[in-house]
């Protein structure tokens, strides 16, 4: 059996593709300092050193799309690229889960 065909990305400029990739390079990695999530300090204390390299890349992506004039931000098409790039599991990761009721 096949896995579910994913959405088609949205058309992308390549400076808002890029944002998009560095966005959710950023929610991985805070996803992994999460301390609701892990168990492991020395993996987030690595997912914390990669955040700066990180969050240093989604900016510069910003900084070009308004150096090339890109001064609005689409977020239906945005958030329709998350979606397909699985942006809702991964920005989950986030949050604080839900208490277990004991």
């Amino acid at each position: 059996m096949l896995p579910p065909e994913l959405p088609p990305l949205p058309a992308l400029t390549h400076a808002e593709a890029e944002f998009i990739d560095r966005y959710l390079a950023v929610l991985d990695q805070v996803g992994r300092i999460n301390p609701t999530r892990g168990s492991d300090t020395y993996a987030a204390l690595r997912a914390a050193q990669a955040l700066a390299s990180h969050a240093t890349a989604l900016r510069d992506a910003l900084a070009l799309m308004h150096d090339r004039g890109e001064d609005r931000i689409h977020a239906s098409t945005l958030a329709r690229a998350l979606r397909a790039l699985d942006g809702e599991r991964r920005a989950g990761r986030i949050a604080v889960p839900p208490e277990n009721g004991s």
